[in-house]
């Protein structure tokens, strides 16, 4: 008579493992349904947001690249200052633009992490970690955002995979 009360428990046990385990595949599936486009999302816009208001705001602003034009590296020291201040502004503000809509996704990380990196190198990296001392801080929060975007691409909540969905060969 024990053994038929213990096979009942470990019947219960059993079926409350199985439930809890069919309970977090479910969780699971769902979670990677959600991966495949608001992770990308949260990033592009968070981006978007920092890239144009960095642009606006040079656009704006006055030049400052006049002053740091002899410790730009190579290839921006060969070219005028006010080419490279074109520059800038406009990948800053047309990345933000590619980053918004999810079109060109990885052709604009590629830019803005080019720019982030002489950025970095040109004015933070000399000033320390903190943000608040114009560390390179920001500059690596960037570096690390844009790295999932340059490899992964834009996601399913973009023009790219649209795109790609429906200029691909049957």
């Amino acid at each position: 008579m024990p053994r038929v009360i213990e096979d009942t428990e470990a019947g219960e046990h059993k079926h409350a493992m199985n439930s809890l385990l069919s309970l977090g595949c479910k969780l699971v599936r769902a979670l990677n349904s959600v991966g495949t486009w608001l992770p990308q999302l949260a990033l592009r816009l968070l981006l978007a947001w920092e890239f144009y208001g960095m642009g606006i705001d040079k656009l704006h602003g006055h030049n400052s690249f006049a002053a740091l034009h002899a410790n730009l590296p190579t290839p921006f020291n060969l070219v005028s200052v006010d080419i490279v201040w074109f520059v800038v502004v406009w990948t800053e503000l047309i990345g933000a633009s590619a980053l918004l809509s999810g079109l060109f996704t990885r052709f604009a990380a590629a830019a803005l992490i080019v720019i982030d990196m002489v950025t970095w190198m040109l004015i933070h990296a000399s000033h320390g970690y903190n943000v608040c001392a114009n560390g390179y801080k920001l500059s690596l929060f960037y570096l690390v955002m844009l790295l999932p975007l340059l490899f992964n691409g834009a996601g399913k909540a973009s023009l790219d995979y649209w795109l790609v969905r429906y200029f691909r060969a049957p």
